[in-house]
């Protein structure tokens, strides 16, 4: 159960003076019994008969209560923080008034009192307060420097109530853009030496006796995963420092293999690892120090030898046939690559972990085990990530992604029932396609399911893909078709040919149009293939675009770099963004359905979907069956693809 679900059955019923009736409203979790009563500054409570006779008796007015934060007697503060945390669970006005009477900088400063019942009332408070829509709450609480307070806290107290309190807290305010830098350079090492990586098991110097460790999945550590995955989106500065952040990269790799050891991978806590470990992936090839020595002019060409009949032959065990003959193991594993890796003095660490092609094994394996939508989009997003980029490691890394039989994984997730895992998948695949031995391989075994994915005349596929998806899949079917007159048989041979007329003549989408029409100008360019496509009834108009072409490009294009845009999952209301957008947009906090993220330029919008959607980063969806792989979810996020200018789309990176 996350932090802050609410649970109104498990409501304290202390008696409280100045109460008419013994009222009590449900508490924030976990927090069970923190609402303590004032009348223990007393011997006996008076009773609640007494307190409904007792005319003497009342509410305290909200100026009282923020008052007696200041009373000099320790038990009042903390009953009254306790009190104060009591009224501004999930009631805005209440947090509003707080805020204009202020009240926050009295209770960032009782996070420093050394009894620890006042210090634990008060961030209980602050967690409320800063939960929900209204950011003036996050920034007052960073006004009056609670950040800092709130991380000193964290490495002077052994608490478990207090520690799941302050990351809690942190984890509501990182929801907010403008704070991510702010938690980064005040807490960025704390939050790692005090709970990612004692609890993730991990050890810098471990003992050649004892056995690793596992992580242990407490609300600490998903709290702090949380805020950790929040504020990794925040650009390329934020990516910078968590990439550098002594222990960070080592501790989430090894919680990731311990959940994948135990086959516990659809927790909350993997989920945010997951999340964090893809947006560290993003822009790798132009971002870790060192990374111009590894930069290739064309990816393609270390990669491209050899004629693909033998290739495909050779490749054929990836997707469980039958090898050449009279190839051992090992020799058919140094035919998957002409480069040898990097010699190594000593073992990789920190970012080096986050590219080195023994992570693509980790990721397949979450891929192939876990059953949550937003953990396998995230680990597909990795691999996307690690995948892009004219560099030497994306290289072994699309040739490891074969080598681990990582293709079939892949194209089964082809079949999935969430869009953005269908999204995501597909653009993997496009970038893993760069590998001409992919290429041949995908073009072979993933067609059928990728054309599956594309509307029919009559309605759009059974999923009811949203546009994006749509454009991400006949993106990728361009790529496979590109320099493959093979490929683009296979095409034909799934009647995906009907699927493609009909989007690039009736569908209602631009983008879909264009992208359709792109895929059907790339068959007829192949001569060899237009007697069959006759023959089925299909003549030069059904693969004409619609619109002009691009002078010059002759419905073909050569080769084009990455596109290094970034993919913003956008609310839905945002229907008005423009498609294509090149700039690079920052990510925020989690959306309605707990992954998708919201575009900076309008913040505002993100609020007008519903009424009680929140700040998911801070609220954790219910625990019901609509993350699991057969469950067909509704009001999914759209994303903003990029809409090339060019015939050819180019791949594209990803982050959370």
């Amino acid at each position: 159960r996350g932090y802050d679900d609410p649970i109104e059955t498990e409501m304290v019923e202390e008696r409280i003076p100045y109460l008419h009736g013994g009222y009590a409203a449900p508490l924030a979790q976990p927090e069970r019994g923190s609402m303590a009563s004032i009348d223990r500054l007393g011997k006996r409570s008076p009773s609640i008969d007494s307190i409904r006779k007792d005319p003497r008796w009342r509410d305290p007015d909200l100026p009282e209560v923020i008052a007696m934060l200041s009373h000099p007697i320790d038990p009042v503060k903390s009953n009254a923080a306790a009190y104060l945390q009591h009224l501004c669970y999930e009631n805005d006005k209440i947090k509003k008034d707080v805020r204009h009477l202020k009240g926050i900088p009295i209770l960032v400063g009782l996070l420093d009192h050394p009894k620890p019942e006042v210090h634990r009332k008060a961030c209980g408070a602050l967690r409320n307060i800063s939960y929900g829509k209204d950011n003036e709450n996050k920034v007052a609480i960073k006004n009056c420097d609670g950040i800092p307070a709130l991380i000193r806290l964290l490495r002077k107290t052994n608490d478990m109530e207090v520690r799941e309190l302050i990351t809690g807290t942190l984890w509501n305010l990182s929801s907010y853009e403008p704070l991510k830098m702010v938690i980064i350079n005040h807490g960025l090492q704390t939050l790692t030496n005090e709970v990612i990586i004692p609890h993730s098991g991990w050890e810098s110097e471990p003992n050649e006796d004892s056995k690793p460790r596992d992580a242990e999945w407490t609300t600490v550590f998903k709290n702090t995963s949380g805020c950790l995955r929040n504020v990794s989106s925040d650009g390329a500065e934020a990516r910078r420092r968590l990439r550098e952040c002594d222990g960070l990269v080592d501790a989430l790799l090894h919680a990731l293999q311990s959940a994948v050891g135990k086959k516990d991978t659809d927790n909350k806590s993997v989920e945010n690892c997951v999340c964090i470990m893809r947006n560290l992936s993003y822009h790798v090839h132009k971002e870790v120090p060192g990374a111009d020595k590894y930069q290739e002019l064309d990816a393609s060409q270390t990669t491209s030898t050899g004629g693909s009949q033998k290739k495909k032959k050779d490749d054929a065990g990836c997707f469980g046939g039958k090898k050449a003959k009279g190839k051992k193991n090992g020799d058919l594993d140094r035919n998957f690559d002409t480069l040898d890796l990097p010699k190594r003095s000593e073992a990789a660490k920190g970012f080096e972990l986050l590219y080195q092609p023994d992570v693509v094994r980790l990721y397949l394996s979450i891929l192939t085990e876990s059953q949550n939508f937003n953990t396998l989009e995230a680990a597909a997003g990795a691999l996307q990530n690690l995948s892009a980029g004219n560099w030497t490691w994306s290289t072994y890394i699309r040739a490891t992604v074969r080598k681990e039989r990582g293709l079939p994984v892949l194209v089964e997730l082809l079949q999935s029932d969430s869009d953005k895992v269908v999204r995501a998948v597909s653009i993997a695949l496009r970038n893993l396609s760069m590998d001409r031995r992919n290429k041949d391989l995908i073009g072979s075994y993933a067609m059928g399911e990728l054309v599956r994915n594309l509307p029919s005349r009559q309605q759009r596929s059974a999923k009811n893909l949203e546009e994006d998806t749509v454009v991400a899949v006949l993106n990728t079917i361009h790529e496979i078709i590109t320099d493959s007159s093979e490929n683009a048989r296979s095409l034909i041979q799934t009647q995906g040919i009907q699927k493609l007329v009909a989007i690039s003549k009736s569908s209602q989408s631009p983008r879909e149009t264009k992208a359709a029409s792109h895929v059907l100008q790339m068959i007829w360019s192949y001569k060899e293939l237009r007697n069959a496509l006759q023959k089925d009834g299909w003549n030069k108009s059904h693969f004409q675009s619609v619109s002009a072409t691009p002078k010059g490009s002759k419905g073909t294009t050569g080769r084009s770099g990455y596109d290094d845009s970034t993919l913003p999952l956008v609310d839905k209301s945002q229907d008005n963004e423009k498609a294509g957008s090149r700039d690079m947009i920052p990510m925020d906090e989690l959306g309605p359905d707990g992954y998708s993220t919201i575009d900076h330029r309008d913040k505002e919008r993100k609020y007008k979907t519903s009424d009680n959607t929140g700040d998911a980063s801070e609220k954790e969806p219910l625990k019901n069956d609509t993350n699991r792989k057969n469950i067909n979810r509704s009001n999914r996020a759209s994303v903003n693809l990029v809409d090339a200018r060019d015939i050819k789309p180019q791949p594209v990176d990803s982050w959370v």
